[in-house]
């Protein structure tokens, strides 16, 4: 195993590597072995909200009140949020590998512990543990995760994995309702068996996981370069055999210099030192979505008993469509933040779902909302909220460097959720306590509040992530340090641009490099007019505020950007020249498209359209522009 001194420098292709792969399952064996961690998470959340009326009645072997339940999921925040800080450290300095396996062995032991509860002091003991897992697993996983995904599928990916969480959800509620009927099992004991659940799921994944590879990026960090590219070439293996696809080469290569580990106090300072503006959106994202789910989550069950009479056998059942709305809501939006774009979507969700809310609360106040009315309205604000809530934890994973992604997921995590997680719970449950419907719309309107300033700060400070690399969106800090030395940066260069040997490879580059320029002007003048911060589409503005002193290597990458886009408009055309007219489904089979990654088929040929190289037919049909000769292949869709 190589292990070069702090100070040495490695140049590498393994980041452009990863991003180029097309989607395999190899990327479904991540996202299942990794995203299933939230199921485990909605499954906690989830359990303790639709058994928590049973575990406040006479006979259910432990006597809590509605402010314990508040408690006790207060305690929990503040158990994922010490457990990210602790294992979000670990996760930069020993590996995203080593650090999924030890949280999720912590959440195992403490959540089966939980179901042998006696008194509200064990109880809160067993919840805090199980929330120290819990909030370990969050550093880890969403670094893994975003350093294995390819970036044109990062954002729907994300938020599909974090939306699982309802998954957990609604498994937890389903199961509830039957562990809770008195007629199959005794008050004392559905509920602990209800906890003991999490236990068997968690351990099937315990499993899974083992065949799930360290990150390649974490890898040359430390500098087992050796490790790194083994890794790769295995995975590179793998994808070709199933896919018959033959990989382009990357499209650039960084330097990194070693260097020790990053403290938490040196990270405050990078994050708000030199990423002002990214710190404070982390901060608003996280905050907001963590005060209104945790305050409506963890007391649902208790509002639903206390001021709708749902009895408490029936509130799993709630629970259970209310994790449904909330699922769909990354499910069915997820791809749109990759197409339409992280800015718009991101704080549309977080308005969008503030202003239904407010109303929500409003209409509480002044008692005019039925059980049916107010689900109807709870599931159309959170079918927007979940969204919004994925996409904090995609946001802060994406917009930091590699050496400091952990710790700063981990940070933002644990302040945003300290201040709105624990909040939310405590100050929710003493007002549903009360059974006073004034207060209760009160906590409506504070998590409507939250979400309305974290959508304004998307609009003000976000950034046009959507397709584009982890490095070229946050330049690692040893990358920038490697492009202080000439010689360096001229090495990389060459890598870059090999010599060029004939005149015909000349003429193909000149032209090539001449299309890129000419995209990049007209880019330019239409980025100009309008709010081009929330002009929906993929980013391709590669200098984002907050990420100074990266201007020359950010334009490394965006020219690597341009360069793919112009190999799949050459995709578009060849395919077009081969078969002739064709329909657009079997134009995206022959080009490779459906490999490209959300909207990237569409934009293409879009551009191959409109610079004469592929002509428009019909609404669905395209050939190549008059005059120009096809050589068609046998079979091909008309």
């Amino acid at each position: 195993m190589d292990a070069p001194r702090s100070g040495t420098t490695i140049r590498t292709a393994l980041p452009a590597r990863l991003d180029r792969l097309p989607w395999s399952s190899f990327h479904w064996r991540i996202v299942i072995g990794l995203g299933s961690v939230w199921i485990l998470d909605g499954l906690e959340v989830t359990i303790v909200g639709a058994v928590a009326s049973r575990m406040i009645e006479p006979g259910s072997g432990i006597m809590l009140t509605a402010a314990d339940i508040g408690t006790g999921a207060a305690l929990y925040v503040a158990g994922a949020c010490l457990g990210a800080l602790f294992f979000g450290q670990l996760t930069d300095r020993l590996g995203r590998k080593k650090l999924f396996m030890v949280t999720l062995a912590v959440y195992l032991v403490a959540t089966v512990l939980t179901a042998f509860a006696f008194a509200p002091w064990y109880f809160f003991l067993c919840r805090f543990f199980t929330g120290v897992g819990i909030g370990g697993e969050y550093s880890a996983i969403n670094s893994a995760i975003d350093e294995l995904i390819p970036a044109r599928n990062r954002g729907q990916v994300d938020l599909a994995i974090n939306g699982t969480f309802w998954v957990g959800s609604g498994l937890g509620a389903l199961v509830s309702l039957l562990l809770l009927d008195a007629s199959l099992f005794a008050p004392s004991i559905g509920w602990r068996i209800a906890f003991g659940l999490g236990f068997v799921i968690g351990l099937g994944i315990l499993l899974v996981r083992r065949h799930v590879p360290e990150s390649p990026r974490w890898l040359l960090l430390r500098g087992r370069a050796g490790d790194a590219e083994r890794i790769v070439d295995q995975i590179e293996e793998e994808v070709r055999a199933e896919t018959g696809v033959e990989l382009p080469p990357p499209s650039y290569e960084i330097v990194i210099r070693l260097r020790q580990n990053i403290r938490y106090r040196d990270l405050v300072a990078i994050a708000f030192r030199r990423y002002p503006n990214r710190a404070v959106l982390g901060l608003a994202l996280f905050i907001g979505q963590a005060f209104l789910y945790n305050a409506v989550v963890f007391d649902l069950g208790t509002l639903l008993s206390g001021v709708f009479g749902v009895s408490s056998s029936a509130v799993p059942a709630y629970m259970a469509v209310f994790a449904l709305s909330n699922f769909l809501g990354p499910l069915l939006l997820g791809r749109l933040f990759d197409t339409v774009g992280r800015i718009p979507m991101i704080a549309g969700t977080y308005l969008g779902s503030a202003v239904l809310v407010a109303g929500l609360g409003i209409l509480l106040r002044d008692g005019r909302l039925t059980t049916t009315w107010f689900m109807v309205l709870l599931l159309a604000s959170f079918f927007l909220a979940s969204a919004g809530a994925s996409s904090a934890y995609l946001t802060v994973s994406e917009v930091f460097p590699l050496e400091i992604r952990g710790l700063a997921i981990a940070l933002f995590y644990a302040v945003g959720t300290a201040v709105g997680g624990i909040a939310g719970p405590l100050l929710f449950g003493n007002f549903i306590h009360s059974g006073d419907l004034r207060l209760i719309a009160l906590g409506f309107f504070i998590g409507a509040g939250a979400m309305a300033v974290g959508g304004l700060a998307e609009l003000a400070l976000g950034v046009r992530a959507e397709g584009r690399s982890l490095e070229n969106i946050a330049t690692p800090l040893t990358a920038e340090e490697a492009d202080a030395d000439p010689q360096q940066q001229g090495a990389i260069q060459a890598a870059r641009e090999p010599a060029r040997t004939t005149e015909e490879e000349h003429r193909a580059a000149r032209e090539r490099n001449m299309r890129i320029l000419r995209r990049a002007a007209e880019r330019a003048a239409d980025e100009r007019h309008g709010l081009r911060a929330v002009r929906p589409g993929p980013g391709c503005a590669f200098y984002s505020p907050g990420q100074i002193g990266t201007a020359g290597t950010t334009s490394r990458w965006a020219a690597a950007s341009d360069e793919a886009m112009d190999r799949e408009i050459a995709a578009i055309e060849g395919a077009v020249e081969g078969l002739g007219p064709t329909r657009r489904g079997a134009l995206a089979g022959y080009a490779g498209g459906r490999f490209w990654g959300p909207g990237r088929f569409r934009r293409a040929l879009r551009h191959a359209v409109d610079e004469g190289r592929v002509q428009r037919l019909s609404r669905d049909s395209y050939g190549p522009p008059r005059g120009r000769g096809t050589t068609r292949r046998a079979g091909a869709d008309r």
